[in-house]
């Protein structure tokens, strides 16, 4: 199970005891909101694309939306997110779950301009019933990022 894959990545920290473990869904920003009880834009989605076949993570806050102008800007390719199938086979978590912990090694990590705002955030672990609570600098510290990018819109 990918929790278990984020359980044992965190364990490495002496962190694992700070993954929070629903008896409800987070599978949505808003469901996660919700079991977590905090503001949907303090959900740390991670959304899965394909930039030259290579696969990429983006982290952003919940209520930020890939602007495809940037991304292009930025990667210098229109936005291509991963099926369901080869986001679970290329990056190692489900749907609903996916998070920058517990990866397959190939996966490159960025973390958006518009999760600067909060002091702490709420990502998922590998499991569309589980988050985990982090200041920024530990999302840096503990999602091997590549760097930070400036790719949304809607949350300004």
């Amino acid at each position: 199970m990918a929790i278990e894959k984020c359980r044992e990545y965190f364990r490495k920290f002496n962190m694992e005891d700070r993954i929070l473990e629903f008896d409800v869904s987070s599978a949505t920003v808003e469901l996660a909101a919700s079991a977590v009880g905090c503001e949907p834009e303090r959900i740390a989605k991670t959304m899965s694309f394909k930039v030259e076949e290579k696969p990429v993570l983006i982290v952003m806050a919940g209520d930020a939306r890939i602007d495809n102008g940037k991304y292009k800007g930025t990667f210098h390719t229109k936005a291509k997110m991963l099926s369901p199938e080869e986001v679970e086979e290329r990056i190692g978590h489900a749907v609903g779950g996916v998070c920058p912990f517990g990866i397959q090694e190939d996966v490159t990590v960025y973390l958006d301009e518009s999760l600067k705002r909060f002091e702490t955030v709420f990502p998922a672990c590998g499991s569309s019933n589980s988050a985990i609570e982090l200041t920024i600098d530990e999302l840096e510290q503990y999602s091997d990022f590549e760097g930070w990018i400036d790719v949304c819109k809607n949350w300004q």
